[in-house]
């Protein structure tokens, strides 16, 4: 279970303290698909953690775009904010040991990255609009790698 960063990571921070309650708050983050001030089952999920010893963390904006970037650039996956905020806490969790760095994990990642273009544009490389046409990704590609090639 995450939360984001500051204020508004109320469940992280109960998991964290071990506390069976949270505070509701008013999420302000570009992960819109996951703020909700008051999930209808925090109780439950703080309930399920501390059965199943499991773990929370948040992250930050800039963490969550670096999720996307990193599922992108390795799986060639464009998730939605939603898929940057389990990357980026999938990688906390190994970097605190809580996940073990050898074992096998899956992540998943349900929302495609053209529903919230919004959160990275501005963050990544520049965009390219085409028709959604075969012909139209190879000639764009193509020109890419030419151009890439002549630097």
């Amino acid at each position: 279970m995450v939360y984001f960063g500051d204020r508004r990571r109320k469940i992280s921070v109960a998991q964290k303290t071990g506390l069976d309650f949270f505070k509701p708050v008013k999420p302000n983050t570009i992960a819109k698909s996951l703020a909700i001030g008051t999930p209808a089952d925090g109780f439950y999920a703080l309930k399920v953690m501390k059965e199943t010893s499991g773990s929370a963390d948040d992250v930050t904006d800039d963490e969550v775009r670096d999720g996307i970037r990193l599922l992108a650039e390795c799986e060639g996956i464009f998730a939605e904010t939603a898929g940057g905020v389990t990357v980026g806490v999938a990688k906390k969790l190994i970097a605190s040991g809580k996940i073990p760095a050898n074992d096998s994990v899956v992540l998943c990642i349900t929302g495609n990255g053209l529903k919230t273009l919004d959160a990275v544009v501005g963050h990544v490389g520049r965009t390219r609009e085409i028709k959604p046409s075969l012909r139209e990704f190879e000639s764009l590609l193509d020109a890419e790698t030419h151009s890439a090639s002549q630097v």
